[in-house]
């Protein structure tokens, strides 16, 4: 995924984006600007690391007064939406962290075409009060991008993201922004408000868990927030988490003829697994199972996936089948040995298998 993410900054791009500025900026020297982006290193660099080559590349043609270097960006953003563009923010990141105002209105005006999620963060770091009150304006702004950057940009893990300490040592600080989100009409607004209050679940559980029984069964947008900001909590079996959605007495549910169609396999094989659900009585289901994986150093660690939510009647009986790959990812790759395969219902483990890789 990331070797693939960063052929986004490819030659094409690299055109593209020299035209753009070189019609706002007629000084602007295109051949110049690729000599020094395709040096010999450019090949190895990693999708930020080529961002911010191409921002200091920049910087060194561009007027060197930041307003008038953010003019001559701005009439070129448009053209550049998603991923892509988050070379404009980066501009202000680097280089309009002691020009505030200026660089409030560059990242709320960037964000609109790709997202300011990253550049904000040393602004958090040099006056996390500040810019948090900067949020809860843009909060309430009518573009929905403006609104996402509020709650994106103060998560306090941000994937990506450079790390800020305050939202994790205080992240309750960054509530007031998320209850003025929390019936918000835009999708993209809600996953991030979601992921927000899921990162928060990692630090302090009991914060999220309070704002999930006040604000739950009010409107139908905080019900879709409150069910995604609590998966891991579900996954991790929190017992008030399972509640607080109706999932209850898994002793009703039984596991059968839980079965492995081959093993061993191999690293780059898939598992084909099935089994038979039965309810002695109706209830609301939740199923996963989990997969522990053998480590590098031969401990195993167990990893959570979904199957299917389901509500069961009295004498219900399903089959349930799924297959698991076991390729190597750039975010987990695989050992041999035995790994174990569990059926969880309603946050308790029902039934598990062993198999091997080899």
């Amino acid at each position: 995924m990331a070797e693939e993410l960063r052929q986004i900054f490819n030659e094409t791009f690299i055109e593209k984006l020299s035209s753009a500025i070189k019609r706002e900026y007629d000084l602007f020297d295109k051949d110049e600007f690729r000599t020094r982006i395709f040096q010999d290193d450019w090949k190895s660099l990693a999708l930020k690391q080529r961002m911010r080559k191409m921002t200091v590349c920049l910087h060194e043609q561009l007027p060197q007064e930041y307003g008038e270097a953010l003019k001559i960006l701005a009439g070129a953003a448009p053209q550049f939406t998603g991923l892509g563009g988050i070379i404009f923010p980066d501009y202000v990141e680097q280089y309009g962290l002691e020009k505030w105002d200026e660089s409030m209105c560059a990242l709320k005006y960037f964000t609109t075409f790709s997202t300011s999620e990253f550049a904000v963060r040393p602004f958090l770091l040099k006056d996390g009060k500040k810019l948090l009150d900067q949020m809860l304006k843009w909060s309430i702004d009518p573009d929905e991008h403006v609104r996402r950057l509020a709650s994106e940009g103060s998560r306090p893990r941000l994937p990506w993201g450079l790390a800020v300490p305050l939202l994790k040592q205080n992240p309750e600080q960054t509530l007031p922004i998320l209850a003025n989100l929390k019936e918000d009409g835009s999708l993209y607004v809600r996953k991030s408000v979601a992921n927000h209050l899921n990162d928060i679940s990692y630090i302090n559980p009991d914060i999220v868990l309070n704002i999930a029984k006040e604000w739950y069964g009010k409107n139908k947008n905080t019900d879709w927030i409150i069910r995604h900001a609590c998966r891991s909590l579900l996954k991790k079996g929190n017992k008030q988490a399972l509640l607080l959605f109706g999932y209850i007495d898994d002793t009703a549910i039984k596991i059968e003829q839980l079965n492995i169609e081959r093993d061993p396999i191999f690293i780059g094989d898939s598992i084909q697994f099935s089994f038979m659900m039965a309810s002695e009585k109706s209830l609301k289901v939740r199923v996963e199972y989990g997969i522990d994986y053998v480590k590098a150093r031969g401990q195993r660690n167990r990893k959570v996936f979904m199957l299917k939510g389901i509500d069961m009647k009295k004498g219900d009986k399903t089959l349930i089948t799924r297959s698991h790959s076991f390729k190597d990812l750039t975010t987990r790759k695989h050992y041999k040995g035995t790994h174990t395969l569990s059926i969880i219902v309603n946050g308790a483990v029902k039934a598990s298998i062993d198999f091997k890789i080899e």
